[in-house]
C-alpha cells in the first residue's frame, strides 16, 4: 500500500476482501473497523471519504483486516459490544452478547418487576445482570460465573455503566449454586450439544469460550442442574427464567415441571424461535 489510499478506496477494497472471505456485511464491518481506528462515527467517515490515510494508520488497519479475515469476531477486535443499549467491553473470555438474549431480559422484567433479589447464573460479560440492574434500580443482583476472566470483564462493565454498587460478582459452579433464596433467577447457560460445536460458524467455534458454549452431550446439562436446585434457590413465588437453543424449549419445560415449578411458559424470539423458558416456585412471594 505504498500508493495513496483514501478512506473510500480502502473501504471499497476491504469490503470486497471480506466478501471473498465469506463475511456477510463486509462493507459495513470495514466501516466500523476504520471508523473506530480513526475515532470517527460512520457519518464522520462518510464526510472524509477523500482523506488519505497515513502510513501508521494503514499499518494498524491492515492488522485489523487480517484479524477479521481469519474470522475473529468484529466485537473482539473492537473490544466492545452493545446490549440493551449498554456499552460493554468484550474479549475472548466472554460470549459476545446477542440481541436474542434481550428476550430473556424482557421476560424477567415482565414477571419480576417486584423482585428485590436476582441471581444471574453464567453472567459472562455481565450483560443480563447489568441490563436488569439498570431497569430495576432497587434490585440487588448476584452474578456468578465459573471463569475468573469472565468475572473480571463483568466487573469492568459494571464499573463502566455505574452499576458496581448494585451488582456483586463471584465465582461459582452452576452445579453448586449458593445464596438466596432469590425472587428471580436468570441464566443464559451453555446449551450447544458438544458434538455440534465443530459445525458452528468459525467466529463462534474458534474464538468464543468453549466453557460458555458446551452444554454436554445433549445440550441440556445446565438446565438439569438449574432445575434440580430451583426449589432451594427460589423464594416462594420466585421465577426461574432461562434462554434455550433451537428445539430445546419443550425438553427444558419438562425439566422444570418435573422439578415442581409451575406457571410454565415458553417465549419465542422475534424470529419465531422458542427462546426463553420460565417457571415459578409455588407459594406466595
Amino acid at each position: 500500500m505504498s500508493e495513496t489510499w483514501t478512506v473510500l478506496r480502502l473501504l471499497d477494497w476491504t469490503g470486497e476482501h471480506f466478501s471473498k472471505k465469506g463475511i456477510e456485511g463486509g462493507r459495513r464491518e470495514a466501516e466500523l473497523l476504520l471508523a473506530d481506528l480513526l475515532r470517527l462515527d460512520r457519518v464522520g467517515l462518510y464526510l472524509q471519504f477523500d482523506r488519505p490515510l497515513q502510513a501508521e494508520e494503514l499499518t494498524a488497519f491492515r492488522a485489523r483486516v487480517e484479524r477479521r479475515a481469519r474470522r475473529e469476531p468484529l466485537q473482539y477486535i473492537l473490544g466492545e459490544a452493545e446490549f440493551w443499549s449498554l456499552p460493554l467491553h468484550v474479549n475472548p473470555a466472554v460470549l459476545i452478547p446477542r440481541p436474542d438474549t434481550e428476550i430473556l431480559v424482557e421476560e424477567a422484567l415482565r414477571v419480576g418487576r417486584a423482585a428485590r433479589t436476582l441471581l444471574d447464573v453464567g453472567t459472562g460479560s455481565g450483560a443480563v445482570a447489568l441490563a436488569l440492574a439498570r431497569e430495576l434500580p432497587g434490585l440487588r443482583v448476584d452474578a456468578v460465573d465459573l471463569s475468573e476472566e469472565a468475572l473480571a470483564v463483568a466487573a469492568e462493565n459494571a464499573l463502566r455503566n455505574d452499576l458496581s454498587g448494585q451488582v456483586a460478582f463471584r465465582r461459582e459452579d452452576l452445579r453448586e449454586l449458593t445464596g438466596g433464596p432469590f425472587d428471580l433467577v436468570v441464566s443464559n447457560p451453555p446449551y450447544i450439544p458438544a458434538a455440534d460445536i465443530a459445525s458452528l460458524m468459525p467466529e463462534v467455534r474458534d474464538f468464543e469460550p468453549r466453557l460458555a458454549l458446551d452444554g454436554g452431550s445433549d445440550g441440556l446439562e445446565a438446565y438439569r442442574a438449574l432445575a434440580a436446585q430451583s426449589q432451594g434457590l427460589l423464594a416462594p413465588g420466585g421465577w426461574l427464567l432461562v434462554e434455550v437453543g433451537i428445539a430445546q424449549a419443550e425438553a427444558v419445560r419438562a425439566l422444570f415441571a418435573a422439578a415442581g415449578l409451575g406457571e410454565l411458559f415458553i417465549r419465542p424470539d422475534y424470529a419465531g424461535i422458542d427462546r426463553v423458558v420460565g417457571g415459578r416456585r409455588p407459594g406466595q412471594g
